[in-house]
């Protein structure tokens, strides 16, 4: 064969459904026999979606996703080979791939390198493979990695590359999203396909799982490291693209590196790899495609359309429908109810205002007018009878003691009750509107703006959410979110004349010292030296650390950073290490 034609199943599973994901499989599996697919090529983890945790303790889980394997299978014609991600039990349970065609299972991958890192916990579940795996279809050969596998340079990629001579190296991958993780992944995989001089087609999961979304973007690159098609980002896709296997075999002829490799790996070496031949009709029948390179998304851009992603499908995979939202005619959530409307429909977002005896009159306006640019459903609920309720109650207890943070986080407890009410009485889940800058130093309010069932910007920073409201108002080409509020004091508008930065430091300021400090483990002294004020790293510090106790307590929210506040930052909560009280 001198081209093969590649198909890459970029679909949206559910971790558990392994129903639902077989169907989808099923489905793909008769577009690639349409367009003349040689090989297709689904996500890791396909059958049970990713990731499936302690599902995986369960052994009727795994049997019911070795069954669905096997049905799949059954689906397979003799002119197509699939490669689809499932758990294998060999005495242990592994992370696997399995290589169909003509009805059955031809040979199994188990994934070499376990992720322990971030948000992987993968050596809690599985036992890692230690064999290497290549087919040949009609003399061309293919090598099979899951993910990890083909991070490290010497990994099984090039074991298949040089000992099996692997022409294309596979990659079944669930690659959580981050900001511009696509543009790092991308020059990976250029290396990996140029060192080995050979076609990688990588196929990558998409959609929203708890706190993680996948983002898509699966690839084929060729022997030159050059990108030959794309899918979309956040979106399923099928790809299809036909790969020029004489070019592979030049470019091996022409380059002398690898014969040293090669020869540098001698006979009777430790690396096991398995080899078998399949037996492959090939459809010659096929009708022309168009190479596809979907362009990247800016930064902005991107970071929006994994909000809206995450945010849809924690709601509609967990089988509810209607948000409602607390707008406080503020910046965050007008953010957060944009996204909703982009995620869900307008027609299943819901905006609560709940003036206060603090609230000013342009932010009860602006409130409204936001909803009314959005077209979703507006409620009025006054708390100011409610809070002078418990102001009441309280007063024997109370006495004469000063108005402080007791007051306003009372407040916020109201406002958190009220829509918590709603959602009960209606089966709305509520959408939280806190920031990371906020989250990070405590600044919200236990069971009152921390109280709902998604918290949609949880990790965004304070200057970033200003960035994607520009966003959001420039992809509807209209002034959804009114100029005022991006011109506005930030304010929680819990007591006369409040303002953030009363207890907070200039949000440019604040969310480059979290940065360093929570996302990068800078020590205080060293943020101090790269020229910030050495009282506000320590009280930035300080209120980080003190307020882990919040953050346990918070709903999940889509990681949109190197290192999220959850599965990915694991701090204790009783922790006697305080950098802050030190100088």
């Amino acid at each position: 064969m001198r081209k093969l034609r590649l198909g890459l199943a970029q679909i949206n599973t559910t971790v558990g459904d392994i129903e639902g994901n077989k169907m989808k499989i099923i489905g793909q599996v008769e577009k690639a026999v349409d367009m003349g697919t040689d090989i297709l090529v689904f996500p890791e983890l396909t059958i049970t979606g990713y990731p499936p945790e302690d599902l995986l303790f369960k052994p009727h889980f795994i049997k019911k996703n070795l069954a669905a394997l096997n049905e799949i299978a059954s689906h397979i014609p003799e002119t197509l080979v699939a490669v689809v991600g499932f758990v294998d039990e060999e005495g242990d349970i592994y992370n696997s791939a399995a290589v169909l065609l003509d009805g059955r299972v031809q040979a199994k991958y188990h994934k070499n390198y376990l992720p322990n890192y971030g948000v992987f916990d993968e050596m809690r579940y599985f036992q890692r493979g230690n064999k290497s795996l290549v087919f040949t279809l009609n003399g061309v050969r293919i090598g099979v990695t899951i993910c990890e596998d083909i991070w490290y340079p010497g990994g099984p990629a090039r074991i298949e590359s040089l000992v099996g001579d692997a022409q294309i190296i596979i990659n079944l991958s669930s690659s959580p999203y981050y900001v511009q993780k696509l543009a790092w992944r991308e020059r990976m995989l250029s290396v990996r396909a140029n060192d080995n001089l050979a076609v990688v087609a990588y196929i990558n999961s998409v959609g929203g799982q708890d706190e993680l979304v996948f983002d898509g973007a699966s690839l084929v690159i060729n022997e030159n490291g050059e990108v030959v098609a794309r899918a979309k980002q956040f979106e399923e896709d099928f790809l299809v693209a036909d790969v020029d296997l004489v070019a592979v075999d030049k470019a091996r002829l022409r380059d002398p590196r690898r014969r040293q490799d090669k020869f540098g790996l001698g006979e009777g070496n430790s690396i096991e790899l398995e080899m078998i031949h399949l037996n492959f009709k090939r459809n010659e029948d096929k009708p022309k495609i168009g190479q596809r390179i979907e362009t990247t998304l800016p930064k902005i851009a991107e970071i929006y359309h994994a909000l809206v992603l995450n945010t849809r499908d924690y709601i509609f995979k967990n089988n509810m429908k209607t948000a409602v939202i607390g707008l406080s005619g503020g910046m965050d959530s007008s953010l957060v109810a944009c996204i909703a409307v982009d995620a869900l429909g307008k027609e299943n977002v819901i905006g609560v205002s709940m003036p206060g005896p603090f609230s000013s009159e342009h932010s009860v306006e602006d409130a409204k007018l936001l909803a009314d640019n959005l077209g979703i459903r507006y409620l009025t609920i006054p708390i100011l009878k409610v809070y002078e309720t418990y102001l009441e109650i309280l007063k024997p207890v109370f006495g004469d003691l000063p108005f402080d943070t007791t007051e306003e986080n009372l407040q916020a407890r109201i406002r958190g009750i009220v829509l918590m009410a709603l959602s009960n009485k209606f089966g709305w889940i509520v959408l939280t509107t806190g920031n990371k800058s906020e989250s990070s130093t405590g600044y919200s309010t236990l069971y009152g703006d921390t109280a709902g069932g998604y918290a949609v910007i949880k990790d965004v920073y304070k200057t970033l959410v200003y960035e994607l409201a520009e966003y959001a108002n420039e992809k509807a080409g209209n002034e959804i979110i009114p100029r005022r509020v991006f011109e506005k004091v930030p304010s929680a508008e819990l007591r006369e004349n409040q303002t953030d930065q009363d207890k907070l430091p200039p949000y440019p300021v604040l969310d480059e010292i979290l940065r360093m400090y929570v996302e990068e483990d800078h020590s205080v002294q060293d943020i101090i030296a790269e020229g910030f004020d050495g009282e506000i790293v320590r009280k930035v510090a300080w209120m980080v650390d003190v307020n882990e106790y919040k953050r346990r307590q918070t709903p999940p929210g889509p990681k949109i950073t190197p290192r999220a506040f959850g599965k990915d930052r694991r701090l204790p909560i009783t922790n006697a290490f305080k950098e802050w009280g030190q100088k």
